[in-house]
């Protein structure tokens, strides 16, 4: 008998999930969500504000669960995990770009990015090493030792991406991560994003910018909770 190979698991798969926030009355904020994103893709989500996109970031993330539906990240499904078991998947699979940066304003730029190792039980030596690395792939081995407060918008957003991508996750999610900035630091940044990708790293960017979601290969379109057009 001949063996088929099973193809692999995609890095992230949605199966009719919704999102209801209790109220009354209730808010459905998800309505039956199929999305299936393969490693290595690049794909905007992008709609008007109230659409949902946030929350579906949040539910990817796990930062959210759903009310209904599963969801697997790299093959394994994560809907009913535990609180202490979902912190480890966000730990060993995800990484996050933030439209307000986030960073640690009285630290150096080095354990800003290797405060994104902390929960992989990484040695501190281990960390900053790694952290100088990911601050290289972004541009800014020069600022090792500056502080936040002594960069500009663009360069605190490439310390918040290099934090995303230091501990090598499945993907990276960046929610508005170029609201914040002008428009040439957004090129920069955008700019970078593909570089990342063409690295490897597969990309999930919440967006209402069309200018930046018309550069990307995928382009998935959400109304009133639910997905409208999913473009390549």
């Amino acid at each position: 008998m001949t063996n088929i190979a099973e193809s692999p698991p995609a890095a992230l798969e949605l199966r009719s999930v919704e999102r209801v926030y209790p109220g009354n009355p209730p808010v459905p904020a998800l309505a039956g969500i199929d999305l299936r994103v393969e490693s290595g893709e690049f794909v905007a989500v992008v709609g008007p504000s109230g659409s949902g996109k946030s929350t579906l970031l949040n539910v990817i993330g796990t930062l959210d669960r759903p009310t209904a539906g599963t969801m697997h990240i790299a093959g394994a499904e994560v809907s009913a995990l535990s609180d202490r078991e979902r912190s480890g998947i966000r730990a060993e699979h995800l990484g996050f770009v933030f439209q307000q940066f986030h960073l640690l304003e009285g630290a150096d730029l080095v354990d800003n990015v290797a405060a994104g190792l902390v929960y992989r039980g990484c040695p501190r030596r281990e960390r900053r090493r790694r952290a100088r690395l990911a601050l290289d792939r972004v541009g800014l081995s020069h600022r090792l030792t500056h502080r936040p407060p002594q960069l500009s918008g663009g360069e605190r957003q490439r310390v918040a991406i290099a934090r995303a991508i230091v501990g090598e996750p499945t993907f990276v999610l960046a929610d508005e991560p170029t609201g914040n900035l002008d428009s040439v630091n957004t090129d920069v940044i955008v700019e970078l994003l593909h570089e990342l990708h063409a690295q490897g790293s597969t990309m999930i960017v919440v967006t209402h910018d069309k200018d930046l979601s018309a550069t990307f290969p995928r382009c998935v379109q959400m109304h009133d909770g639910r997905i409208v057009g999913d473009l390549s």
